[in-house]
Parts: structure tokens; sequence; C-alpha cells
């Protein structure tokens, strides 16, 4: 369990770092606007990626259930797509944030709502999980568990990150747009991705 959880750990945290539309909002809302909506905001894009936990975890607990084929494909399309993000990300890293406005707008005066539009109208989030979260679960673990563990894990940290850029909004924001900065990032994380796209192409049920 340990092996499996300190790579984990450690690859959520640089991966929850990464800015994205998530971060933008935090960012945005927090320059713009006060303390305690920024903070409605993070725990609106907490809860999204509960929901997107619970989505992924039934239907992936259903689908490595039914047969060999089933998890050789959801092996092998989770490889592939996490492969071709991650040469994405370090041959053409992003020079600046995505835009989060046309999401959050749709949630103009709730903040906590503002959050999770953001996150659950994100289909990224429930691919990635489907696609990083499986080998981090043990042979003969009960699928639904552990991916809602691992989730909650990365709604722990993100939150805290959040947290962090919330109360430490200036210096940090700065830094985070700066377009180096970013494509550091960027490459950072899809080095990642390809390192455990080869491991996951690696596993064996």
């Amino acid at each position: 369990m340990i092996e499996l959880l300190i790579p984990f750990f450690i690859a959520i945290c640089v991966l929850t770092i990464t800015p994205g539309l998530d971060t933008t909002l935090i960012i945005r809302t927090a320059s713009l606007e006060t303390k305690s909506k920024a903070i409605k905001t993070a725990a609106g894009i907490s809860f999204g990626c509960i929901v997107w936990g619970l989505i992924v975890a039934c239907g992936l607990g259903a689908l490595l259930a039914t047969s060999e084929i089933a998890f050789s494909i959801l092996k092998w399309t989770g490889a592939i797509y996490l492969a071709w993000l991650g040469i994405k990300m370090i041959l053409n890293p992003r020079n600046s944030l995505e835009s989060a406005n046309d999401v959050a707008d749709k949630g103009k005066q709730n903040w906590f709502i503002k959050g999770f539009l953001t996150n659950i109208l994100n289909p990224k989030v429930g691919i990635f999980y489907i696609s990083f979260l499986p080998q981090f679960i043990p042979k003969g673990g009960q699928t639904e568990v552990w991916v809602m563990s691992l989730v909650l894990i990365h709604v722990v940290i993100g939150f805290a990150w959040s947290f962090t850029l919330i109360t430490l909004m200036k210096p940090i924001a700065k830094y985070l747009k700066q377009p180096r900065v970013i494509q550091n990032l960027d490459r950072m994380t899809g080095s990642i991705f390809l390192l455990f796209a080869i491991k996951l192409a690696l596993t064996k049920r």
C-alpha cells in the first residue's frame, strides 16, 4: 500500500500545482473578489472532483469486473491517452493560463456553484481519473473504495493548494502567470504523464 501511495502522493502534488482551469478560476476570484468567495469557489471545485470520483468509481468498478479484454482495453486506452497528453505538454507547453470566464459566468451569484460547474463541465477530469487512478489500485483491492480514497486524497491536496493560493495570492499568482513558469510546469507534468503511461502499459491484471 505504501509503495502505491507514495508515488501517487508525489505525482498528484505536482499535478495539483500545475496551473489549469480550476487554478485560473481560483486566482481570478481571489484577485477580483473576496477571500471568502474564493474559498467557496475552491469548495465547489472540490465537490466537483468528488462527483467525478463517484461516477468513475461506479463505472470503472463495473468495467474492470467484466473481463480481461475490458481490462486490456482500459489499460491501453489510458496509456495511449496519458502518453499523448504528456508528449503534447512537453512539445507544446502553454504560454498563458486558460480562460475560466465562460464556465464561471454560468453560476453568477453562487460562488460554490461557479467552482462546481467549472470542474464538473470539464470532461478532462473524468478522463484523467479513468486513465491515472487504476495503476494505484492494488491487485485484489476493491476498485470503488480505492478510487474514492485516491480521489479524496486529491481533493484534500487540491483544497490545501487552493487555500494557499488564496492566502498568498499576490506573490504566488504573479509568479504562476509567468510564461516560463507555466511552460516548465507543463513540461514537468508531461514527463510525469509519460512515465505513468509506461507504467500503466506494463501493468498486469
